[in-house]
């Protein structure tokens, strides 16, 4: 073990924490280097054979063997190959999160296609451009989402859903040929142009992020892990393909609908050994934590997706027990994984900037000043990623992979990518991130550009001029605030626009605040940001006037929503989603609400009944059922505690029909 840290060049300060945190049964097996220069499939197989009887997936009530998975996913090739032939072409995935989405993706890649995953809760628009630019002409999907499968197809698309695959097709493998450099990924993200363009990643790049992470944190079949994103989402790779390509067993779960305090619970229950978290679930969840003991079995938590703070480490050290480590990583879409740090208990949080780690085995982190030659130490440069295992650029964009993706000046087969990112690397090579070049900023864990949430503002035909800045609501947190000049006649109705932009950007793009100006100000032609006011925390205009609360479960109501969204006052009718609220804020509501009035709420009830006045309304059903139950809990105590000669006296005579009348006059 010490000689393969040692290859990873590791710190002994790190080496130790990672040591210390290894899983107790010791099942660890060696993921070599040589491994990567396969297919994914391949390497599947290979973990089918070793652990067959072992589960592989489970969600709910619902688990599957590695065997039985297996078998699910070559019944889904076979279904491909029958809608297309053999032969590297995108397929898109139309799915909820769990195990359905998990096969179709093993099975594109058996069918030696690769796959293209849509997010039913995109706005159709969206799904339609990634449908056209990928040149996607197979929809897999299940039943749940047929019915827009079937508004996404065209006459070139055809849809193939996998809940109609009948269990008699023949599961046995495929044995088609798929190598290392093909592409096993298509991943959608915004760039310089504000339009999604698909970042294609091989079989190798995948094997190898999966090699280092197994190697590091030595990943074994005992492990459990988590899949709390969607397979949309860049995170969710991390841990599909470390955990089911190391016979590990993995648990999606969708904290979006679930919420964060059905997350605590289930974490426990399942026994999760490796949680991969955006920072700001982490914090709400290490919030609900009462003590130490609540997370146990939790040997790693994972943090990525967004800057962590010092308020992170802080909960970490209080809420987590020595054995659980903490690790960050610094990535992006197009470079996986780029920088990881498992934090020491002498860490110190940097005084500029945030920390994202040491270079992961395989990436050379370059900082590079404007004319691209490196820097030194401690000076601030361009973060540039040199490796062997980087994507082969943007799909269908050779202009814009040619700038970014650089060949090595030096030759070879290594190439350099240029991130946007602006950093400094300190003596001991632990690089800080200090934020982004260009108009990119991160939103709860998506890469957005903002030039895309501008367009699709001005589409909207009384938005004259636009502009959207990102700003700290929370800190750790970016917000988008949105600073909108009208055009002739009555200015738009917040409501009104957030719906305009509902069916054009998925919710995370959506400004959580909207200021209206008669002019941006300009210096010298060009937008001053200084000089753009800070976003209100005042109700703003909407279509319905405010009505205060009248009741005290209403009154607290209004008081939870005005904490978690920082907007005062809020009327009884106003939408929670409307004044800036989104999937993230909902799950402390919620939260919030199980708290004060001691009930169990499901997170989704939020989003039928967003409204002080409806939620309340939801609140005294809730109530007035469990006071249902205990009243009738109270009556068979007393029923119980009764002897059986008071009870036979209670009961109605059951003598004749005259006796019956005399006892019942």
């Amino acid at each position: 073990m010490a000689d393969s840290l040692k290859e990873m060049g590791l710190l002994e300060g790190q080496k130790a924490v990672r040591e210390k945190c290894f899983h107790p049964s010791g099942t660890f097996v060696e993921f070599t280097k040589d491994e990567i220069e396969q297919s994914i499939p391949d390497r599947f197989k290979k973990i089918v054979a070793l652990y067959p009887d072992r589960l592989a997936v489970k969600t709910g009530d619902r688990a599957l063997t590695y065997r039985e998975l297996n078998q699910a996913v070559n019944r889904i090739a076979r279904a491909i190959l029958e809608k297309r032939g053999p032969g590297s072409e995108p397929v898109a995935l139309l799915f909820e999160h769990g195990i359905d989405v998990i096969a179709a993706i093993f099975g594109a890649l058996e069918a030696s296609k690769f796959y293209v995953a849509l997010d039913p809760s995109f706005p159709p628009e969206k799904l339609s451009h990634i449908l056209e630019d990928s040149g996607a002409q197979l929809i897999i999907t299940n039943n749940c989402n047929l019915d827009l499968a079937r508004k996404l197809t065209r006459e070139s698309r055809t849809a193939l859903n996998i809940d109609e695959i009948n269990d008699s097709v023949v599961w046995e493998d495929l044995g088609l040929t798929v190598l290392a450099d093909d592409i096993a990924h298509l991943i959608y993200t915004t760039g310089s142009t504000g339009e999604p363009k698909g970042v294609a990643h091989s079989h190798r790049t995948y094997l190898h992020r999966a090699m280092t992470f197994t190697k590091q944190l030595r990943v074994c079949p005992d492990d459990k892990f988590s899949l709390l994103h969607s397979v949309s989402f860049g995170s969710s790779r991390l841990h599909l393909f470390q955990s089911l390509l190391m016979g590990a067993s993995l648990f999606p779960f969708d904290v979006k609908s679930e919420g964060i305090h059905r997350l605590a619970t289930w974490l426990k229950a399942e026994r999760i050994t490796i949680c991969h978290l955006p920072p700001a679930v982490f914090r709400q969840l290490a919030e609900l934590s009462v003590s130490q003991a609540a997370h146990t079995s939790l040997r790693l938590i994972n943090l990525s997706g967004s800057p962590i703070t010092q308020t992170d480490l802080d909960l970490y050290r209080k809420k987590y027990a020595p054995e659980t480590a903490l690790r960050i990583y610094m990535g992006t879409t197009e470079t996986l994984e780029v920088c990881s740090y498992t934090v020491e208990s002498d860490f110190c949080y940097p005084g500029e900037g945030v920390p994202a780690g040491y270079p992961v085995p395989g990436k050379q982190v370059l900082l590079l000043n404007e004319d691209g030659h490196e820097v030194g130490p401690n000076q601030e440069g361009e973060i540039a990623v040199k490796s062997r295992y980087l994507p082969s650029g943007y799909w269908n964009r050779p202009d814009q992979t040619k700038t970014k993706f650089l060949p090595d000046p030096r030759g070879g087969d290594e190439r350099i990518y240029l991130t946007g990112d602006l950093g400094l690397m300190l003596p001991d090579g632990f690089l800080i991130h200090l934020g982004r070049k260009d108009s990119q900023v991160n939103i709860r864990g998506h890469r957005v550009e903002l030039g895309e949430i501008e367009r699709a503002l001005l589409s909207f035909p009384r938005v004259k001029e636009t502009t959207v800045i990102p700003w700290d609501r929370e800190p750790g947190e970016k917000s988008l605030a949105a600073y909108i000049v009208p055009g002739p006649g009555l200015a738009p109705a917040l409501d009104e626009l957030r719906g305009f932009l509902k069916g054009k950007l998925p919710d995370y793009m959506i400004p959580s605040a909207f200021m209206f100006l008669e002019s941006l100000p300009l210096i010298n032609g060009k937008l001053y940001h200084k000089a753009l006011p800070k976003p209100a925390n005042k109700r703003p205009e909407m279509k319905q006037p405010y009505v205060a609360p009248r009741s005290q479960p209403e009154r607290k109501l209004g008081q939870i929503w005005e904490e978690v969204l920082d907007v005062r006052p809020i009327g009884m009718h106003d939408d929670f989603f409307a004044l800036g609220g989104h999937s993230l804020a909902a799950t402390q509501v919620v939260s919030q609400i199980i708290k004060q009035f001691q009930l169990e709420l499901p997170l989704q009830s939020l989003f039928q009944s967003p409204t002080v006045a409806e939620m309340a309304t939801v609140i005294a059903e809730h109530q007035g059922k469990k006071l249902g139950r205990e009243e009738l809990e109270r009556i068979l105590t007393e029923i119980e505690s009764i002897s059986d000669e008071e009870a036979q006296r209670l009961l109605p005579h059951q003598g004749s029909s005259e006796d019956a009348k005399k006892q019942n006059e």
